[in-house]
């Protein structure tokens, strides 16, 4: 964030900290990598307990805004955040967004209804934002800046393993211990780093005066909270024709409004406007909104479909789901080696785009009878897609933009990435409930007794022909999901053509 201001003093800190041991580097990096796994571990440890928080709490509706509350809030403290840092200094900053994130994850853990548990996300959501963006900021205080790129790289692995572990993590503790576990195995983790950030963590930094643009961040959380609340209800919740849901996209339209004036007028704004007329930031943000959607939708879904229809354990789900995060990681990386040998990228987000299409279709296609072999093969190839262009979206716009914009343009993309899964993951789960309900009615006979909670152990003890007709129903539902996801990667797709061939900068 201040890195080009502060880049000389650093500098030399970090060669007069190196040749006298302090501050300790190994021992503080270590403690940033497990912020950083803990902020990546929450956004794919819920998805494997899902069904079984439904069943203990209920609101079947409201399952989606458990992961949309965490991703939303995040996602609106992102850009405040590294402001923050520079004006009260990184490791205050940073122990802060931890206690916060420490405190939302214990009263997570102590929920008693759907309503606690979504709005306790969403302020575990506030420290969890901070997390990676000051964790990020704070390696410009320790590491020298030839060593940077190679420390940066291993956040970007600790990553990728969040989404591989999350899910395997999340249902071991849900089928041993409780799914209130998922929330609690935070506090050592996060108290260990808290401590050795307090004692170790010795930033040599000039804090910078900055013009914190309040007024963008308050327009633009209104604009993401009501455009999900639309997304969410829509159908569900509110018919179609209540003008309560009109009068919320009407807010919502008048939000963005007000934030692209005060953008505009901002001293430092959030998102300068001018990013806007760079081609590829505004393809990056697209397509990486559109990935962002698909991502966390399927992510949300397929633990519930496993554990419901294939009758599969928690613990099983979270295994199940490894081709997807196993395809994901592995084009991640060896994407990543091939661009740095051939020094251009184009061509990644276009092949990743279509492989991913081709997966989620494929996905739609399956029924209650599809073995998981071939649900894994489908998986393996969603993820190999999405892996192929999620990381190149950030390099696209590093490499495009100033060297001044670089640090806000690569948090802009990001934040529409997580934009994107935030509102992928409430509108997807609206589509889902709304199918469901639809499909029910039509094939449960009216009059029908159902249970207030269909969790997976709730859908197995009912009555056979019951049972049947709720399976149908549920895998019909989700069918529907992955075709509309489908179509939308498929503009992406579209999108990605409009990539130029330009060659990476060598500095």
């Amino acid at each position: 964030m201040s890195a080009d201001i502060t880049v000389s003093i650093e500098d030399a800190a970090s060669v007069s900290d190196q040749t006298q041991g302090h501050p300790p580097i190994r021992l503080i990096f270590s403690a940033l990598l497990l912020v950083m796994l803990l902020a990546a571990l929450d956004q794919t440890i819920v998805s494997t307990a899902l069904p079984t928080i439904v069943s203990d709490l209920g609101g079947l509706e409201s399952l989606s805004w458990v992961v949309t509350a965490y991703l939303l809030a995040s996602t609106i403290v992102v850009p405040l955040y590294g402001k923050f840092g520079d004006l009260f200094g990184r490791k205050i900053v940073l122990q802060t967004a931890i206690v916060l994130f420490l405190l939302g994850s214990v009263l997570c853990g102590v929920a008693q209804n759907m309503t606690q548990l979504v709005l306790l996300r969403a302020l575990q959501g506030l420290g969890g934002g901070g997390l990676m963006v000051v964790t990020m900021a704070a390696i410009g205080d320790i590491i020298p800046p030839a060593d940077r790129g190679r420390y940066q790289g291993m956040f970007g692995g600790v990553f990728g393993l969040a989404t591989v572990v999350g899910p395997l993590i999340g249902g071991f503790l849900v089928e041993h211990l409780s799914w209130r576990w998922i929330f609690y195995i935070n506090l050592p983790l996060g108290i260990v780093a808290l401590l050795v950030i307090g004692t170790a963590f010795k930033p040599h930094i000039v804090r910078v005066k900055h013009e914190i643009d309040y007024m963008g961040a308050a327009f633009l959380a209104s604009a993401l909270t009501c455009i999900i609340m639309f997304t969410s209800q829509g159908g569900t919740i509110l018919p179609w024709s209540s003008p309560q849901l009109w009068f919320t996209l009407a807010l919502a339209i008048l939000s963005i409004t007000g934030f692209i004036y005060e953008e505009r007028q901002a001293a430092e704004p959030i998102i300068p406007l001018a990013l806007f007329r760079e081609r590829t930031f505004v393809l990056s943000s697209l397509i990486g909104f559109i990935v962002g959607m698909a991502l966390f939708g399927s992510v949300t879904f397929l633990p519930l479909y496993l554990q419901v229809v294939k009758n599969s354990t928690p613990s099983e789900a979270g295994m199940q789901l490894l081709p997807l995060m196993g395809g994901l990681l592995v084009t991640s990386i060896i994407g990543g080696q091939i661009i740095s040998k051939i020094g251009r990228y184009r061509y990644f987000p276009i092949i990743g785009t279509f492989i991913a299409c081709i997966g989620m279709f494929l996905l739609a296609s399956i029924d209650n009878a599809t073995p998981l072999h071939t649900m894994y093969l489908y998986m393996g190839l969603l993820g190999a897609g999405l892996g192929m262009v999620m990381q190149v979206l950030v390099l696209a716009v590093q490499n495009s933009v100033a060297y001044k914009h670089m640090g806000v343009a690569t948090s802009g993309a990001m934040m529409f990435r997580s934009i994107g899964g935030s509102i992928g993951v409430a509108a997807f789960g609206a589509l889902f409930t709304q199918g469901l309900h639809t499909r029910l009615a039509t094939l449960i006979p009216a009059g029908t007794e159902l249970p207030q909670t269909f969790g997976p152990a709730t859908v197995h003890h009912l009555p056979a022909a019951l049972r049947e007709d709720y399976l149908q129903a549920f895998g019909g539902a989700l069918s529907t999901v992955y075709i509309v996801a489908g179509c939308i990667i498929a503009l992406a797709f579209a999108l990605a053509w409009l990539f130029e061939d330009v060659q990476l900068k060598k500095k």
